[in-house]
């Protein structure tokens, strides 16, 4: 089953790739790497979400953002590749969550977005992940991934 068919049947449609908010690219590709820029929650260009966790914003919601965060990278990924069937293996993910100081829980958050590689690729979509909880991130949301994968040369 190709990948964009395994979207279609997740409900999902993928969306268009988000344009850089700032001076950067949204992906680069070297060999058969592909490093993507830090993605957050955009649907359609626009913030929906925003806040931190502990103070407002609730563990569902981020986990729903951090999933949308992941989305995007596979619309970048597409953008760059041509197609996601070209993706060998998602190897690594960062997830940055904003966070008030007492809030540990930020892997919880950040498996919105790896639950949705493994949903989509399978094995192939297990990675190697870092869950950071940080002060505050762009536009105020509350989530933002960045992704490396490997991709067929």
């Amino acid at each position: 089953m190709s990948v964009e068919a395994k979207l279609a049947e997740l409900g999902l449609t993928l969306p268009e790739a988000p344009a850089p908010v700032a001076s950067y690219v949204p992906a680069v590709k070297q060999g058969n790497w592909v490093y993507v820029s830090g993605q957050i929650p955009l649907r359609d260009g626009k913030v929906g979400v925003t806040g931190k966790l502990g103070s407002g914003v609730t563990l569902e919601e981020a986990q729903a953002e951090a999933r949308q965060c992941a989305l995007n990278a596979l619309a970048v990924i597409k953008s760059v590749v041509g197609s996601l069937d070209n993706v060998e293996r998602i190897v690594k993910i960062t997830g940055f969550v904003a966070c008030t100081p007492d809030f540990a829980d930020a892997p919880t958050v950040v498996n919105g977005a790896s639950d949705l590689f493994v949903e989509v690729f399978g094995d192939k979509g297990k990675h190697a992940r870092s869950a950071v909880g940080v002060a505050a991130l762009p536009f105020d949301v509350p989530v933002e991934v960045e992704v490396i994968a490997c991709v067929k040369e």
